[in-house]
């Protein structure tokens, strides 16, 4: 496993792959890795011949100083599980190398960003813009590799490529789950341990829901979601909404066309945590 620091390192280290015919595949990551993030790693050494890992703790698309300085970092613990799973090239650059000036570009995703997230984190969704764009130009991969667990951001993505004409193919990845249901997050870890079995609530609503459909309207099915979830002390649910898959639309019945997901975000104490399902 090769890591690499330099922009210009990593650019002639993946030159000479090219030229050899090889196929990259990118994992964009933030680090704090866990199995959710090996799920996707393993899908790129599935498909490409050379899987390329970014680790790096984006400062643009954190709205909330205090959310970036708690953000999870193990960089040591990262290297030897990317090591031990046989990753060829972890991309490790410093804030300088990515930003040796300050970063200006504004982008435009229309309605996708106008609601969810993007209500709650201002900014948030032009900063991973912005650092995926970089990576992209940098590593030019021919896949990368994203969760569904950030099913906005995973949509967003898949927007700035078209927009932008990226020769870039975007993959899509399941949710990968705790065995008691919770999605894999690297935030997991900053719960307390009773805040831990509380956050187990949000995806036991969700699967309770997909069986609900059928017997509740959308606006009902948000408020009984909202309901459960709050009802225990430790959470607070900043937002349930059910969106059409492909724009992100909000849904106002089950008969508008297009496949469907409910989305959620929920404060575990002071912890933040996004989940989502497709139900239709």
């Amino acid at each position: 496993m090769k890591t690499v620091r330099y922009i210009k390192e990593i650019r002639d280290i993946l030159s000479s792959y090219r030229e050899e015919g090889k196929t990259i595949g990118l994992v964009p990551t933030m680090g704090a890795l866990h199995d959710g993030h090996l799920s996707l790693i393993h899908q790129c050494m599935a498909n490409d011949s050379i899987t390329v890992v970014s680790i790096f703790i984006n400062p643009t698309q954190f709205n909330d100083e205090k959310d970036f300085r708690m953000y999870p970092r193990n960089t040591e613990k990262d290297l030897e599980l990317l090591k031990k799973n046989e990753c060829h090239i972890v991309f490790l650059p410093p804030e300088k190398e990515m930003y040796p000036t300050k970063e200006i570009r504004k982008f435009d995703f229309g309605s996708l960003d106008k609601h969810m997230e993007g209500e709650f984190r201002p900014g948030h969704f032009n900063g991973v813009a912005q650092i995926v764009t970089k990576l992209f130009s940098i590593i030019e991969p021919d896949h990368a590799y994203f969760g569904e667990k950030d099913f906005q951001q995973l949509t967003i993505i898949k927007a700035i490529v078209r927009q932008l004409n990226l020769p870039v193919q975007i993959i899509s990845c399941p949710i990968i789950r705790e065995p008691d249901g919770l999605a894999m997050s690297s935030r997991n870890p900053l719960l307390t341990a009773s805040e831990r079995i509380s956050a187990t609530k949000i995806p036991e609503a969700l699967f309770k829901i997909k069986e609900l459909t059928d017997k509740m309207g959308i606006n009902e099915l948000k408020e009984f979601l909202w309901n459960e979830i709050d009802l225990d002390p430790n959470l607070r649910t900043e937002y349930v909404e059910i969106v059409e898959e492909t724009g992100l639309n909000p849904v106002n019945n089950w008969d508008e066309p297009g496949s469907k997901r409910a989305c959620i975000a929920v404060k575990v104490g002071s912890i933040r945590l996004i989940d989502n399902i497709k139900i239709s």
